[in-house]
């Protein structure tokens, strides 16, 4: 693995940088994608073409319901139904991939420790805290916990300059030799990736990674990684660590949030993986070459999933992700109206990133190739897209139970009927044999209930994209704030390196 100290120049030193500098970096940080390469960035949510499209066919299509009312609920209904067999078969087939214990990286705890500390490569860990008072304090001892040479080990904290809580929470904490603050320059967009393109302007590593600041990463887990990549094909520009939860059993949706992240992360990542698709990366644990971040323009400071959107333009670049075995504990949300936040940000930044490679789509399909942009489409607009459109077909299904209007009669003939009818009981019957499978291989007992009542779950969803939908229309790049520290204190320690997520 190249190191890309050896073609830039030296960083400057946390606290010496001039307001020249800041001003330069802080600039880089918000618009580097956006000036290199603005149909890449997501900076404005719709280009022209896209907008007029949008617009059009929003007339034809209240044109034709007022034309022809039930030709036109009819044909939606059926591409409705199409979309959901293709999606339900789509996420099957990853599943069945994912069984495949090949599909994920391990790396023995000897393995990991036979690499002598002089041949670890600098290494670089960006934790972004906006506003996080309450668990700023928990990072030192987090990152300490780390089985990594101190003096090969930069820990860059990166805080908003007008944040005053969180910084002073951090100077309370007795901030370590081993983390350093960077203050970054007050500014819209308020985002993760601005800040994580700040804080490469301080970072050494030729592998850089971002943790939050509530993160408990398992010990061993920078070592695993140098491990893989010395493992794995140059083209491996990312190995992307399991994110689990210490908090999974607080109470009912923190046991959906943990039934979803073990099956997400221990089962549907891993068949991304083997069947060569562009992998939206999790917002933390993602370890990254430096030279290839630079190579594809880091992240988009206007993008609000710049995690799933960097995993697309380094698979559009020829490159490709590796999920490695070994967990990072964060905290779930606990909170109904926090989660719906957290996960209306995620939807939209979904969206965001599907109408960003979208704009060309020619172009995206001769990188991604037919497949690649198939399952790209299916996971970034088909998730938040089917959870708006569940919600139409639940009150249609309530309708139908309590009245039978003749309206809903018309709409589902035979020929759609029997197939939506497999849709709905095969779709969500394999739905939850397979978050029930992948919470049982992560030996979490207490994930019984959540699984069985998973379409709960799916009710916040649905109120989660619906929203996110809306703000990606009125306030595309605004990122809603998470608060974390709702569960109580974090365990003292990570993961236990034989501890599953």
């Amino acid at each position: 693995m190249n190191d890309p100290r050896s073609t830039r120049p030296s960083p400057p030193r946390v606290g010496t940088e001039t307001a020249e500098f800041k001003a330069a970096a802080l600039d880089d940080a918000i618009n580097r994608l956006a000036v290199r390469n603005p149909l890449a960035s997501a900076a404005i949510a719709f280009v022209p073409w896209q907008k007029y499209t949008a617009i059009v066919a929003a007339v034809l299509l209240v044109a034709c319901v007022v034309f022809a009312p039930i030709g036109t609920l009819l044909a939606v209904t059926v591409l409705c139904t199409i979309g959901y067999l293709l999606a339900m078969i789509d996420r099957l087939l990853l599943f069945s991939r994912g069984l495949d214990a090949a599909a994920i990286v391990t790396v023995t705890d000897e393995q990991a420790r036979a690499i002598p500390d002089e041949r670890l490569p600098m290494y670089t860990i960006l934790v972004p805290a906006y506003d996080e008072p309450e668990v700023v304090g928990d990072l030192i001892a987090a990152m300490t916990g780390l089985d990594y040479p101190a003096e090969k080990l930069q820990v860059l904290l990166l805080l908003e300059e007008d944040d005053d809580v969180t910084i002073e929470a951090a100077a309370r904490s007795g901030v370590s030799d081993l983390v350093d603050v960077v203050l970054v320059p007050a500014g819209d967009p308020r985002t993760k990736p601005k800040a994580c393109n700040y804080g490469l302007h301080f970072a050494t590593g030729s592998i850089v990674t971002i943790f939050d600041a509530e993160d408990l990463p398992e010990q061993l887990q920078l070592r695993r990684v140098v491990a893989a990549f010395e493992r794995l094909p140059d083209t491996v520009a990312c190995v992307q660590a399991k994110l689990a939860f210490h908090n999974g059993s607080q109470n009912l949706l923190t046991g959906w949030f943990t039934a979803d992240y073990a099956l997400w992360f221990g089962y549907l990542l891993p068949g991304l993986m083997a069947s060569t698709s562009p992998i939206p990366l999790g917002g933390t644990s993602n370890h990254l070459r430096r030279d290839v971040i630079d190579e594809v323009g880091a992240w988009d400071g206007f993008n609000v999933t710049e995690d799933a959107d960097l995993g697309v333009r380094i698979a559009a670049s020829g490159y490709s992700t590796a999920v490695l075995d070994s967990t990072t504990l964060e905290e779930a949300n606990s909170d109904p109206i926090n989660w719906v936040r957290q996960r209306s940000r995620w939807y939209k930044g979904y969206l965001q990133t599907w109408l960003v490679h979208m704009r060309r789509p020619l172009a995206t399909v001769r990188v991604l190739g037919p497949v690649g942009t198939y399952r790209f489409t299916l996971l970034l607009a088909g998730t938040p897209i089917t959870a708006c459109i569940n919600m139409v077909f639940w009150f249609t299904t309530v309708a139908w139970i309590l009245g039978q209007p003749t309206l809903i009669a018309q709409l589902f003939p035979p020929y759609i009927y029997y197939f939506s009818l497999l849709s709905l009981v095969v779709g969500n019957i394999a739905t939850v044999y397979m978050y029930l499978i992948a919470s049982r291989e992560s030996d979490n007992a207490y994930l019984l209930v959540p699984s069985l009542t998973m379409p709960l779950y799916w009710v916040m969803m649905s109120v989660a994209s619906i929203k996110g939908c809306w703000q990606l229309v009125r306030n595309p790049s605004y990122w809603e704030k998470t608060f974390h520290g709702l569960s109580g204190p974090a365990p003292e320690t990570g993961p236990s390196e034989e501890q599953t997520p």
